[in-house]
Order: C-alpha cells, then sequence, then structure tokens
C-alpha cells in the first residue's frame, strides 16, 4: 500500500487526513485552536498551535490501525494563506503570526503601490493589487511599527511552511501559496525581484519556491520523533488552502468551478492561463497544477458569519444541540428554514472582517438591514445564509464578466453539507449545484498532490480523473431565482449606500473616547 498524507493547517482547526493509491481515506482527525483578535480589525494567531495540532492528528490517524507507519511514501501540506511567521536566526517565532483577514495594513498598501509605481503596474508586477489581507503589507507593517522586533527577522513563512520546517527542518513553499504573499511573479512562477528591491526586502527573507506536486524537503529525525511519520517520507511542495481544495474538489480543468463556503468563502476558477485584468477585481495566482493558473474571489467572513452567529447569539441551542449529540449548525439552519425565500426582505451583509471581492474594503461592516417588529430569529438566520451567498455571488458575476468558462459549478465546505444551503446556493447562482464524493477539502487535494510527487499519478488531473466524480445535484428553483435576482441588485446597493458610514464608524473606534 502505498499511503499519502494531506495536512490542512486552517484558522480554527487543523486537518490531517491519509489516503491510499485510489484517493481512499484510510483515517481522519482534527484539531480545534483558537484565534486571537488584540485590537479591532487584528487577527493573530500562535503558530505553536498549529504545530501542536499537526502533532496530535498526525499521531490520531498513524493510530488508527488503517495502514502501517512504514506504508506512508509522502506528506502534502495546505493551510490558510496568506499569513506571515516571522522566525529569527535560530528559527524561532518572534511574534505571533498575523492572519489573511487581519485589515491592520491599508496604508501599507497604499505604500506599496506608490512604491510600485501605481495599481496597474503592481499587477503587472505580481497580476494582484495591493490587499491588506496578503503577506507584502505585512512585512512593511512589521518593519514599521515594530521595528526592534523587525531587526531579528531573517525569514518570512507562510503557515504551512512552519509546519514544513518543523516536519523537516527545511525552509520552502511553493507557487500557489506564494501567490498569495503579492512577492511573486506569478507569470513567471518565481519571487518578483523587481518588487522586492522597490520595497526594499530582501530576498533571502523568503523560503525557495517549488510546484505544488515537487518534493521540497524529507521528514527529519526531530520532525518523526514528534509526530510519529518515518525520517525520510518525502513532503511535496502542497498548496494553499484554496488551490489544493480545488484539487481536492477536481478543479484542474477550465469550465469546472468551485464555491466553497467555509469560514472564509471561495468562489474558484481554473484558467490555462494567467490574463490581465488592470482593475485587479479578483485574485489570480498560480494554480497547484504546474504550469496552470486560477482565479478566485473571497468573500472573508462566509462560513464565518454563521459560526459568528452560533458562538455569539445561539449559546443556549449550542449547549441544547451538543447534549443531545446533535450539530449545532443543523439545529440552525432548520430554524432558519421556517422563514421563506428574502427572509421577508431582510438584508444581512456579511463583513463582520472587513471584506476582499469584490469591495476590498477594510473598513466595510457586517449588519441586518430592513428589521421590522415582524421578524425574528428565523429570519435572522436565514438572512446570514442568503447575505453570505449574495457575497459569493458577487464574485461568480465576476468571473463571468471576464469570460472565464463556468461549465458547472460544484460546491464544499460547510454550504454543501446542508440541504437548505445548497438550494438557496443553486437559487442564488442561477445555477444547478453540485457536490462530489469527496468533501475534505485542502487536507485532500494536498494528500493526491502527495500521491502525483511520490509517483502514484503521472498529473494532478489525472490523480483527480482517478479519485473524484459528482454524486448529488441541487437543482434550481426558476421561480425563487427570480425573486432573488431582484434582490441581489438590492442587496448590492446596500454597501454603496453605506460605505462611507463603515468610514466613520471605523474613525470612530480608532478616536475611542
Amino acid at each position: 500500500m502505498s499511503v499519502t498524507i494531506g495536512i490542512d493547517v486552517g484558522t480554527s482547526g487543523t486537518k490531517t487526513l491519509a489516503i491510499d493509491e485510489s484517493g481512499k481515506i484510510l483515517a481522519s482527525a482534527s484539531s480545534e485552536y483558537p484565534c486571537s483578535h488584540p485590537r479591532p480589525g487584528w487577527s493573530e494567531q500562535d503558530p505553536e498551535l498549529w504545530w501542536t495540532a499537526t502533532r496530535e492528528t498526525l499521531r490520531s490517524v498513524l493510530g488508527a490501525g488503517a495502514f502501517a507507519a512504514s506504508d506512508v511514501a509522502g506528506v502534502g501540506l495546505s493551510g490558510q494563506m496568506h499569513g506571515s511567521v516571522f522566525l529569527d536566526g535560530e528559527g524561532r517565532v518572534v511574534r505571533p503570526a498575523l492572519l489573511w483577514n487581519d485589515q491592520r495594513t491599508a496604508a501599507e498598501c497604499a505604500e506599496i503601490e506608490e512604491r510600485a509605481g501605481g495599481r496597474e503596474a503592481l499587477i503587472r508586477m505580481v497580476a494582484n493589487r495591493a490587499l491588506t489581507g496578503f503577506t507584502a503589507p505585512k512585512l512593511l507593517w512589521v518593519r514599521k511599527h515594530e521595528p526592534a522586533l523587525w531587526e531579528g527577522v531573517r525569514q518570512v513563512l507562510l503557515p504551512k511552511d512552519y509546519i514544513r520546517y518543523r516536519l523537516t527542518g527545511t525552509y520552502a513553499t511553493e507557487v500557489s501559496d506564494a501567490s498569495g504573499t503579492l512577492l511573486l511573479d506569478v507569470a513567471n512562477r518565481r519571487w518578483s525581484r523587481e518588487l522586492l528591491e522597490k520595497l526594499d526586502l530582501d530576498p533571502s527573507l523568503l523560503p525557495p519556491c517549488y510546484e505544488s506536486p515537487e518534493v521540497s524537503a524529507t521528514v527529519s529525525a526531530i520532525g518523526s520523533e514528534a509526530t510519529g511519520v518515518p525520517e525520510g517520507v518525502r513532503v511535496v511542495g502542497g498548496g494553499g488552502d484554496q488551490p489544493a481544495g480545488a484539487v481536492g474538489n477536481g478543479i484542474v480543468r477550465q469550465g469546472v468551478v468551485s464555491a466553497t463556503m467555509g469560514t472564509s468563502g471561495v468562489v474558484f476558477a481554473h484558467s490555462d492561463h494567467l490574463g490581465f485584468d488592470p482593475q485587479g477585481r479578483l485574485q489570480r495566482g498560480c494554480h497547484a497544477v504546474p504550469g496552470a493558473y486560477h482565479v478566485m474571489g473571497v468573500v472573508l467572513a462566509a462560513g464565518g458569519s454563521l459560526q459568528w452567529f452560533r458562538n455569539e447569539l445561539g449559546k443556549a441551542e449550542v449547549a441544547h444541540a451538543k447534549s443531545l449529540g446533535i450539530d449545532p449548525y443543523q439545529v440552525l439552519t432548520a430554524e432558519a428554514a421556517l422563514a421563506g425565500p428574502g427572509a421577508e426582505g431582510l438584508f444581512f451583509l456579511p463583513y463582520l472582517t472587513g471584506e476582499r471581492s469584490p469591495h476590498f474594503d477594510p473598513d466595510a461592516k457586517g449588519g441586518w438591514i430592513g428589521l421590522t417588529v415582524r421578524h425574528g430569529r428565523p429570519h435572522m438566520i436565514r438572512a446570514v445564509l442568503e447575505g453570505a451567498t449574495f457575497a459569493m455571488r458577487d464574485s461568480l458575476e465576476l468571473i463571468r464578466d471576464m469570460k472565464v468558462a463556468i461549465q458547472q459549478i460544484r460546491v464544499s465546505g460547510g454550504g454543501a453539507r446542508n440541504a437548505l444551503w445548497k438550494q438557496i446556493q443553486a437559487d442564488i447562482y442561477g445555477a444547478d449545484v453540485h457536490t462530489i464524493n469527496a468533501s475534505e477539502g485542502p487536507a485532500y487535494g494536498a494528500a493526491l498532490l502527495a500521491q502525483v510527487g511520490t509517483g502514484g499519478f503521472s498529473t494532478v488531473p489525472e490523480a483527480c480523473d482517478a479519485a473524484i466524480m459528482t454524486v448529488e445535484s441541487t437543482s434550481v428553483d426558476p421561480q425563487v431565482k427570480a425573486y432573488y435576482d431582484r434582490a441581489y441588485k438590492v442587496y448590492r446597493g446596500l454597501y454603496e449606500h453605506l460605505k462611507g458610514s463603515f468610514r466613520e464608524i471605523s474613525a470612530l473606534v480608532a478616536e475611542g473616547l
């Protein structure tokens, strides 16, 4: 048996799974951890939490009895994109990592575009505009606001690549995750020395860059002792959570698009060509498929909006559901089903941590609009589901406008595990949505990439063809679709009316009493 392991270092937890050479999942395990928000709009995490969760889940998967440790041929890594892990010359973490949904770097984004010679010039260099979530502005922020600490920084890693370092002792990354740093020459799949020079950043801060299925390192003796993975096992490049998740969903050819409703929401399309959009309306990067590219839109708090509702406004229901052994989300969505489409005129803006696509606005705020005494909890929950899906449609419409082929939409994440939310997605997207036989997302994609890198398959599409197939479809209700089309126009106008107020609210918060 040739077993490969996929590890996904997420924002709220790490998932690890093992598959055989046919793509069958043999064992899986998850471990959760918290995220820190020391100030409004800030988001940080201690990388040691990731390593602890990785050790725990690896030992759980290896101890499940489904295979022998000696069967493990390779490991693939995936993880939350854009985060920044700052290491000193001894490889020690010097501060908590700044995450993808951290919004403190608006001034640094403006500085990057100015140094690059303008937004269009920046996009020509690295395929993307400067966004607060990206890695490069985080480096500039630390350099400016924590200069003493910055003096000791010798290496900057992405979250999954920190796990690679702990597992192998090697500094490395790969092109799909590196695309989200704003420091990669995406067209040529290498670090942009031109932009690094303009930003006065030493190239030695960044690790060597590989293709996603390419072997980047092997498990060290220290990594083996910590995790149980045999020393010498090959570790492939892997992928950022979205490109790796796309592999796990079979999004490896043009025409198939994924809509993933996790903490963030992502609409992701494969493209054989990079293309150029001077406005930078969607995020572009290298795909985890060698030689291919991707285009994606990101909603920062899609499923995260429902998670927030569960944690802050559904505590009693969550406790009751857990006492009965029921998924709390099923309780909430069952309540939402009591309200009809449109929640009787109640809208929800899911901008709880600012927004990326299509507004690129760190000051954007969330909230319900249209509340009346008629509305109750079912309407509020349904509006959350619909608002997150409307936000996803924003990105889908941009992909359509850019003439990227859409022949099939595959849904995954929490939004694909619930019949009501799948129906809402089909009706708001205006297209049938499909689920596949694999639902493990990035960890599964990382394991498939490891199968390719260790010789189980010759190409990434070949691996996906062997392991992935659609199993269920949810059809559009034409009458509900027509209603949502009208409601979507209202939804789109709400941000435009409120964006000035959002900025004023942020200023008030910054000023304090």
